[in-house]
């Protein structure tokens, strides 16, 4: 049975430095790998599927607990439905566990590297606001972490403002059309056909 220190401590490892974190699980996080999905695939898929029904709300009491509902909702189903409408499925769920942190304040009570991915929710979001939301809280992010560490989470405001910019010019992230059956526009189309589109 997962908890939510198993949960984490896959996704995050256990060495206590950010920036080797970053870098032994950087395979991990954003590889596309089929090998790797199906291995997240058969070990969370009834954990996700928990969670997704509301059966593990008990976590959200505790900080590592609702990191480890934020990856279930958010990250977890990215890699196990893969290009699939599933994999955005929970993703409304994911927000409001975030949202719900922000509001108390628990991602203060993480580790710089988990609050990166406890901020992801609102940079998948299809909205304008959160992505605002989501731009200010990486940059605060990327203010508070140690000197040696800045280059890490750099990367994570990067991606950031791309994802903001990409909503700012379509409202959408075009790169997900397919997967949800909706139908491009030419100016998207275009864009698809540039690196770095998709994510």
């Amino acid at each position: 049975m997962e908890n939510p220190q198993s949960i984490n401590e896959f996704w995050f490892g256990s060495h206590p430095d950010d920036a080797i974190t970053a870098q032994q699980q950087s395979g991990l996080w954003w590889s596309k790998s089929p090998e790797i999905d199906q291995q997240i695939r058969l070990r969370f898929a009834s954990t996700v599927e928990a969670a997704g029904t509301l059966g593990l709300d008990a976590w959200k009491t505790s900080p590592a607990g609702l990191l480890a509902l934020v990856l279930l909702t958010d990250q977890f189903p990215r890699n196990m439905y893969r290009d699939t409408e599933r994999a955005f499925a929970l993703d409304a769920l994911g927000r409001e566990y975030c949202l719900s942190g922000l509001d108390h304040g628990v991602d203060r009570k993480l580790r710089p590297i988990e609050r990166a991915f406890f901020y992801l929710p609102l940079e998948h979001s299809e909205s304008g606001e959160h992505q605002a939301l989501s731009v200010q809280l990486f940059t605060q992010l990327y203010q508070d972490v140690r000197t040696e560490h800045m280059d890490v989470f750099r990367g994570f405001l990067m991606y950031a403002l791309r994802h903001r910019r990409i909503i700012e010019r379509f409202g959408r992230f075009p790169h997900r059309n397919k997967a949800l059956g909706r139908t491009s526009t030419p100016e998207e189309i275009i864009f698809l056909q540039e690196p770095g589109s998709s994510f």
